[in-house]
């Protein structure tokens, strides 16, 4: 099975325009697909910014809105498939979500985030209740978790025994946290033996300031692509046959004792 070449936007984007934020998505499908990428990534609430107040209520649309339908478009033009951040509306309900959308534009996986960071996101959102999102993607499958939802091991230990291969998490990584995109992922990649690709925003935001460090880890803890401080598209492969190779010489799930873990829920 080929590799999927997986692509890293990591930019803020403009906050607070929507078209701006899909004319720079647009750029980034071309140069990902001139590149080979069959997927490409950007951050949590990329459509939108993330600390624009109360225009993410504002701004937020449903899964399949305008945007959706715009992007979709953009998928389907450069035959990429896409994951991005962005404010979910559901009738009166804000969510924190992330949607996945095919090359030839099909929509395939939409993420609540289920563990919401900080005053500014537990008061905007409500939190997801379904942790394990999937879809497959060229053989490849991806589930999909957003920022935070990764510091909690339960959390990707659940994609890994529900067979996700990829791990796409959206995030919007601040300082002075650096230490999650520096180690704990890889970490993370290798004890649940996945792909995860962490794509960030970057530079100062309101209050916030971005670290970057977007990075691709690979099931032996070793980053395939990882970016620095500044706004760039970064690029590496997830390889099947090696994800297989590394799941029979690291055997975590097939060595687990469940019975031991009770107390743990």
């Amino acid at each position: 099975m080929p590799a999927l070449r997986t692509a890293l936007l990591q930019s803020s984007g403009q906050p607070g325009s929507v078209d701006a934020n899909l004319a720079e998505l647009d750029g980034a499908a071309e140069r990902a697909a001139a590149a080979g990428a069959g997927l490409l990534m950007a951050p949590e609430l990329f459509l939108t910014g993330y600390a624009i107040g109360d225009d993410v209520a504002r701004l937020a649309e449903p899964a399949d809105g305008a945007s959706a339908t715009a992007i979709a478009g953009i998928a389907a033009r450069h035959g990429v498939g896409v994951v991005y951040g962005y404010p979910e509306r559901d009738g009166g309900t804000v969510y924190n979500s992330a949607r996945l959308i095919g090359p030839d534009g099909t929509p395939l996986a939409n993420y609540r985030k289920t563990h919401l960071f900080g005053d500014f996101e537990r008061g905007a959102f409500t939190p997801g209740d379904e942790s394990v999102v999937q879809a497959d993607l060229g053989g490849v499958r991806v589930g999909l978790m957003i920022c935070y939802d990764v510091e909690f091991p339960e959390n990707v230990r659940a994609h890994a025994l529900a067979g996700t291969d990829l791990l796409a998490v959206p995030t919007a990584q601040m300082h002075p946290f650096q230490f999650v995109a520096e180690s704990v992922v890889p970490v993370r990649a290798f004890e649940n033996q996945m792909y995860v690709a962490y794509v960030n925003r970057v530079g100062r935001e309101g209050e916030f300031e971005f670290v970057g460090l977007s990075t691709l880890a690979g099931p032996d803890g070793v980053p395939r692509a990882r970016a620095g401080r500044a706004t760039e598209l970064v690029v590496g492969d997830v390889d099947p046959a090696f994800l297989s190779a590394s799941r029979a010489a690291n055997p975590y799930l097939s060595d687990r004792r469940p019975g031991l873990y009770a107390s743990l829920a």
